[in-house]
């Protein structure tokens, strides 16, 4: 078997993961997003980074069968547990998003919650628009949702290379207190995490290349898709600029 490369970020965080990022409510806005580009029938969906399945999962009970790829055990087995609690139309699949293939062809892809930016070599990012565009049917969509940025640097930074900063969660002494230093000539954003819940606490560390919209959208034209829109957040807003993530919309070309 291919030994598949990973970064350990499922081994870090997957016990407080979806604490850090929740299901129902909080994700409802992205999966009405992404179900509403849906094209319809019994086309798959494919995400690349499903993590415990925050997305797919409910997305699947709208649009049906979705095969999640990721290259972290730990969250891979996160999400059959709930897969056997409720089953449900999602395939885990242990993969390498960079150069991950089948022989089917989706109506939908996606790359949510900043995956493709922890890729740190932008021909690695490039690889992965690719395989993604590669997997699209005639007229199929992907969406990619990143890290806006300007916003780590000039807000969550102040405009320093090293800052820090505490969002507290819901519950009695909780929160993520995080250390964040930007290379701003290289665009590596390093964070170092304490998790701390009801007075106990977890370290995590990650790294991600903070990708601009214009570099996304050259990956995007080189893997041959079309720009369809871009967001400042999963309500449609229009991307000014200021916002902490942004969406982009392409499309392979194509009958809709």
């Amino acid at each position: 078997m291919t030994e598949i490369a990973d970064i350990g970020y499922g081994r870090q965080f997957v016990d407080f993961y979806d604490r850090l990022f929740p299901g129902g409510t909080a994700a409802e806005p992205a999966v009405g997003y992404l179900a509403a580009l849906h094209p319809g029938g019994d086309a798959p969906t494919l995400e690349f980074g499903v993590g415990t399945g925050r997305i797919a999962l409910p997305l699947a009970d709208r649009v049906g069968e979705i095969v999640g790829v990721d290259s972290s055990p730990e969250m891979l087995d996160a999400l059959r547990a709930q897969l056997a609690d409720r089953p449900r139309p999602v395939t885990p699949v242990h993969g390498d998003i960079r150069d991950w293939a089948d022989d089917r062809r989706y109506g939908l892809v996606y790359c949510v919650c900043g995956t493709l930016s922890m890729l740190l070599d932008p021909q690695e990012q490039q690889r992965v628009v690719t395989a993604a565009a590669a997997r699209l049917a005639p007229g199929g969509t992907l969406v990619v949702e990143t890290h806006n940025p300007e916003f780590a640097l000039a807000v969550l930074n102040q405009g320093r290379a090293r800052d820090s900063f505490f969002v507290p969660y819901p519950g009695p002494d909780t929160g993520l207190l995080s250390y964040s230093t930007i290379d701003v000539q290289n665009g590596i954003w390093h964070l170092a995490h304490i998790w701390i819940e009801q007075g106990r606490s977890r370290i995590a560390t990650e790294l991600s290349r903070l990708t601009t919209p214009d570099e996304i959208d050259g990956y995007a034209e080189q893997a041959g898709l079309v720009p369809v829109a871009r967001h400042g957040d999963w309500a449609g807003n229009d991307f000014t600029g200021v916002e902490p993530m942004y969406v982009t919309v392409y499309r392979a070309p194509g009958d809709k």
